[in-house]
């Protein structure tokens, strides 16, 4: 995917409460979190701050692919999926220290690179 379609960046901006976070284990185990510190970074890829992950981040280290799930004010669920980066350095994590909050660790940047999205169930990319 090049970019956000439009209709995504604008339900982002309308998004309410936390994301949920899935990742998998080697064994395809799901695994699924909330998540706080989360945004938008560059013109395809969603950053989750690595505050307090455990599975999460084994799952990433070890090659899961994840899927974001975010709903808007009005209830319409928007699900992102794709491959992650992990950063412990470098612009996306320097990014992702500026707008984590300081009470959080913020020890590295999820970084998700969208491939697919769906609102609800239609597949928009």
């Amino acid at each position: 995917m090049k970019t956000f379609p439009e209709v995504v960046l604008t339900a982002w901006a309308n998004r309410e409460g936390p994301v949920v976070l899935a990742t998998a284990d080697a064994a395809g185990t799901p695994n699924a979190i909330y998540a706080n510190s989360v945004q938008l970074h560059g013109a395809n890829t969603v950053v989750v701050a690595d505050n307090y992950f455990h599975k999460t981040r084994a799952n990433i280290l070890a090659g899961s692919q994840g899927a974001l799930l975010f709903l808007t004010r009005e209830r319409t669920s928007y699900q992102l999926k794709g491959r992650f980066e992990y950063h412990t350095s470098g612009p996306v994590f320097d990014a992702m220290k500026r707008w984590n909050p300081a009470k959080h660790p913020g020890v590295a940047a999820a970084a998700l690179q969208v491939e697919h999205i769906y609102r609800g169930g239609e597949q928009l990319v």
